[in-house]
């Protein structure tokens, strides 16, 4: 039974692993955890073997069809004295069938492996009272892992320890944004697994800050591995050439033994011998069977397949090629799939005007827009390497990219150097920094608008220091609605001067009597070829829907962009879809384009209610199969 971890005290899980938060646990502890858990890795369905590979190419009807109609052909052929040359042939064209399937399923297995090996990482966890770095895949339950920005988590854990932590979770959720942490347990035994922030779940990555936890889960118990066993427990379902080939072969089947009668009953009305004419209507048969069809349709799919191949894509089976031309719907992930996984700016709210944001934008002088990039750009932890590349939270590099493509140079960095901070704090929602000016010092503070605006005291525009904020307050709310509608995520920046080095006390007030600069919105946007793509199926009759795990105000704006999405009555949340029956969800299926905030698992109802609408769905995203 799956635990609800978020749900319980750092004592209860502790306690349930005996684990030691200061010294880890122990070599023997280990051990005993391995027998009992196993390794920390996702299990595939136990592999074919050849054989098995090779006998699964003759099921299909129209091969039986071919296999019987070759027996048969032999038959005849030996009692007329004609040979098995027509024999020979089929069942050449049968096996050339088969081993031309086994070699791209194996291929095709091969190169999922060597992707599969390059997904293995090391982590750092404390055993002993030491910081070791394993392999992830030697964890157990009750491992004491250290986190810090850049790391990749390797199994569930219960965060004990998170200072300014996020995690980029959008491969499991969707959520674009990294999801900020923290420590106490959450009561609400219905949370979705995007708001169980107490928890860091694998295969996501830390994008900020640094933490601790305790392993909960591993291998196929974690979040990822449900979705494994869900995949692993699917039935296998024939393709629609598959369903036609077999319809064919039933076809022929009975057409062939129709004429066989037919042809017999005829031949002993004439008077003819009954063995001679048994063996003239079988003949007649076996040449009504098109052994070529088989061969041409294999030799079209293996071109399919090669092509798709130059694409950079693996298809496991040759049927596979001709299902994604036959989908009706196309079920796809938001992020990183119609949208870039990118957060990119795209507006600007500065000197009481609010601007779009883009490459066709200009850049002029004016002193505000200086100071908002400068704010963007000095209070900011992002990593900037040797060719201008970029390592962080992605809302802080959405605000370095911005810099650059306002040809800020990155010497910036040196002229204004930082001598003082206050970190990013998820309660207070704000970061502050220090930089030397020449002989003076320049402060720059970046977070939330409400929480911004509560620091400030006074406004500038073009350069002047207004002191009239709450009237101010009005203009700045509707630009800030007008952004929040758009689902852009906004930042606010001010600043104020200084004419010496703050002290320590003096630092533990600095966020006050701050001067309101501007704000900046951004978002993940949509790729334009996904736009491209969403018109051509458009086009070609086939429905795109969305589902994702990011909120839904944000899902609707980048569906409406797309053109996925009309009116927000075709727009479901995962709360919502909870509430309904699987009969209810596939009555009601073509009424939704986007649903937001889902798990999983409510995926495959999603897509099991189309199909049960008799459509053909092709499931696109991260973590799709």
């Amino acid at each position: 039974m799956k635990e609800n971890w978020f749900k319980k005290s750092l004592e209860e899980v502790k306690n349930e692993f005996e684990a030691d938060l200061e010294n880890g646990l122990t070599t023997k502890q280990v051990e005993v955890a391995k027998e009992k858990y196993g390794l920390n890795e996702l299990k595939a369905k136990k592999k074919k073997t050849l054989f098995q590979k090779f006998v699964e190419q003759f099921k299909d009807f129209t091969i039986i069809v071919l296999i019987v109609a070759a027996i048969v052909s032999g038959v005849v052929g030996v009692a007329e004295g004609e040979g098995i040359t027509d024999t020979i042939i089929i069942l050449i064209v049968v096996i050339l069938n088969a081993i031309i399937g086994v070699a791209q399923e194996s291929k095709a297995e091969k190169s999922l492996e060597a992707l599969q090996k390059l997904s293995d990482h090391a982590s750092k966890v404390i055993r002993n009272g030491k910081l070791e770095v394993i392999s992830s895949k030697m964890l157990v339950p009750g491992d004491i892992v250290v986190l810090e920005t850049g790391d990749y988590i390797p199994a569930d854990l219960r965060i004990f320890e998170a200072i300014n932590l996020k995690s980029q979770e959008s491969a499991l959720t969707g959520e674009s944004v990294p999801v900020e942490k923290q420590t106490e347990l959450i009561e609400d035994e219905n949370v979705g697994i995007g708001d169980r922030t107490n928890m860091l779940f694998s295969s996501s990555l830390i994008t900020y800050g640094r933490g601790k936890g305790i392993v909960v889960e591993t291998g196929m118990n974690t979040e990822v591995g449900k979705i494994a066993t869900m995949l692993n427990n699917q039935e296998e379902t024939t393709t629609p050439l598959q369903e036609k080939l077999n319809k064919l072969g039933k076809t022929l089947g009975i057409a062939a033994l129709a004429i066989c009668a037919i042809i017999f009953v005829i031949g002993l009305l004439y008077g003819k011998e009954p063995i001679h004419m048994f063996m003239t209507a079988v003949s007649l048969a076996v040449a009504a069977i098109p052994e070529g069809l088989v061969a041409v349709s294999t030799i079209v799919l293996a071109i399919g397949v090669q092509k798709m191949v130059k694409k950079n894509a693996i298809v496991k089976k040759l049927p596979a090629v001709e299902t994604l031309g036959s989908a009706t719907v196309i079920c796809s992930d938001k992020t990183g799939t119609l949208t870039q996984n990118k957060m990119t700016v795209k507006k600007l709210f500065y000197n009481n005007k609010l601007v779009d944001f883009g490459v066709d934008f200009v850049y002029t002088k004016e002193e505000n827009l200086k100071r908002l990039v400068h704010a963007s750009m000095l209070c900011n932890d992002t990593k900037i390497g040797p060719n201008n590349e970029l390592t962080g939270d992605p809302t802080e590099t959405a605000l370095i990219d911005m810099g650059f493509n306002l040809d800020f140079n990155p010497a910036l960095y040196g002229e204004l150097p930082r001598v003082e901070e206050i970190p990013f704090d998820s309660d207070r929602k704000l970061m502050t920094t220090v930089h030397k000016q020449g002989d003076k010092f320049i402060v720059y503070t970046k977070g939330g608008v409400d929480e911004l605006l509560a620091k400030c005291t006074t406004y500038t525009i073009n350069g002047e220091i207004k002191t009239d904020l709450e009237e101010y307050k009005k203009e700045i709310a509707k630009n800030n609605e007008e952004m929040a509608k758009n689902a852009l995520r906004v930042l606010a920046m001010g600043y104020k001067e200084l004419d010496h080095m703050p002290t320590k006390l003096e630092m533990a007030n600095m966020e006050s009597d701050l001067i309101y600069i501007g704000m900046v919105g951004m978002i993940d946007p949509p790729r334009e070829e996904a736009r491209v793509a969403v018109e051509k199926c458009k086009t070609a009759g086939i429905k795109t829907v969305m589902i994702t795990g990011d909120h839904k105000i944000t899902a609707i704006a980048i569906a409406k962009s797309l053109g996925i999405l009309e009116k927000e009555e075709e727009a479901l949340t995962g709360a919502e879809l909870e509430k309904m029956t699987d009969e209810e969800l596939t009555k009601n299926i073509r009424k939704y384009s986007v649903y937001a905030r889902v798990s999983p698992e409510h995926k495959v109802r999603i897509v099991k209610a189309w199909q049960e609408n008799g459509e053909i769905v092709a499931m696109t995203g991260d973590r799709s199969k």
